[in-house]
């Protein structure tokens, strides 16, 4: 068995959009007759087998494709390493060697091995991005509001939405049209949006690397390298509360849980929900305020415009280092935080591993983040 992919014998093909490919569905996404593990044994034998699909996979098998199997996670979801402390880390064909990046890492992993064409994942601060990034795909986090996430094991409800991790962005266009909730078409993008305060910190030779894709998007649209924040410590600040928020639903929707069958976690993942069983309501309810102030400048500042970030400041890390949240998580958090959507594509290698983009727009503009990325494939 590959411990990354757990196949199911295949359907009846579907006539639709999406026949002839496969999807594999990451084990927080439950699939009816198959066990939803949320990358936890002791999950495994505490729940019921879901005798149902997930609102996801119904609409993936509507449109046509096939399943192909269940997928590794990160413990609870609640990382960004694309490792686990029970069943290890999957493999990264991209970067032999190196992390997948999570928590959707073993979608990442099957569709980059070539084992599905999708790989249906969940977004909560980069899940679906990061791996994306480190595994040489396209990613797409959806409009927060636009995919249902029943039958999904939730994270931070706040910021979770069900998205997709492809080899190619057709792929991923015909996979979102499947998947999103239909919505009136956003006016077309005429900014580009390079801030100077989130590019200040990006290492040269990583900027170097990402160039030719930038100057690709350059030539497509306008640029505005004004900051997006008032200081770094703005910055800093919003990225604290994003942590706060997030910790705290995810007590909420775990802690019960936790304390009754007392779980075994691993270092990162146990660290984060045991500050995550300390937040107070009152720690909580400051950092939504804040959260909320943040949320209103980047929606007015995506407006009529894409903001581009690296997806990860970083090549993927060896399997022997540690994923470092931190660096991930300035980036990753901003397009949950504003509740848009958020596309990480492929730009290049940096030492021969792969590096990536995203692509951020207002909200109900994942058609035209989907647009441009074929835009930008078809410069190239």
């Amino acid at each position: 068995m590959i411990p990354w992919l757990s196949l199911a014998p295949g359907g009846p093909c579907v006539p639709g959009p999406l026949a002839g490919l496969s999807f594999a569905a990451k084990d927080v996404i439950d699939v009816a007759g198959l066990p939803t593990g949320a990358g936890h044994p002791l999950w495994l034998e505490t729940h019921p087998v879901p005798d149902r699909d997930a609102a996801v996979v119904t609409r993936l098998r509507e449109a046509g494709a096939t399943f192909a199997g269940k997928t590794h996670t990160d413990e609870l979801a609640y990382s960004l390493a694309g490792t686990n402390h029970h069943y290890g880390s999957p493999r990264n064909p991209a970067a032999p060697g190196h992390l997948t990046g999570g928590s959707s890492s073993g979608s990442a992993s099957a569709v980059a091995s070539g084992l599905a064409d999708i790989g249906l994942g969940t977004d909560t601060a980069g899940s679906c991005r990061v791996p994306a990034a480190f595994t040489g795909l396209y990613g797409l986090r959806p409009t927060h509001s636009r995919v249902p996430r029943t039958g999904c094991v939730p994270l931070a409800p706040s910021f979770d939405v069900p998205g997709a991790i492809t080899r190619t962005p057709d792929v991923l266009r015909r996979a979102a049209e499947a998947l999103l909730d239909p919505r009136p078409e956003h006016p077309a993008p005429t900014w580009l949006l390079l801030p100077d305060d989130l590019w200040h910190p990006v290492p040269a030779q990583l900027r170097a690397a990402l160039r030719p894709s930038l100057d690709a998007l350059r030539r497509l649209l306008r640029t505005d390298r004004t900051p997006l924040f008032r200081g770094p410590d703005a910055w800093r600040a919003a990225v604290a509360a994003h942590t706060t928020v997030q910790g705290s639903e995810a007590w909420a929707a775990h802690g019960d849980w936790i304390t009754r069958e007392s779980p075994e976690f691993g270092p990162g993942v146990a660290a984060r929900l045991d500050r995550a069983s300390k937040i107070t309501s009152a720690e909580a309810a400051r950092a939504r305020a804040a959260l909320a102030d943040t949320a209103a400048l980047l929606r007015a500042r995506l407006r009529d415009t894409v903001l581009v970030v690296p997806t990860a400041p970083m090549t993927p890390p060896p399997l022997t280092a540690p994923g470092d949240r931190s660096r991930l998580l300035p980036y990753a958090c901003l397009a949950p935080i504003a509740g848009a959507p958020a596309l990480s594509l492929p730009a290049g290698t940096l030492d021969g591993l792969p590096v990536a983009l995203s692509l951020i727009g207002p909200p109900d503009s994942d058609e035209r983040l989907l647009a441009l990325a074929e835009a930008l494939r078809d410069a190239a």
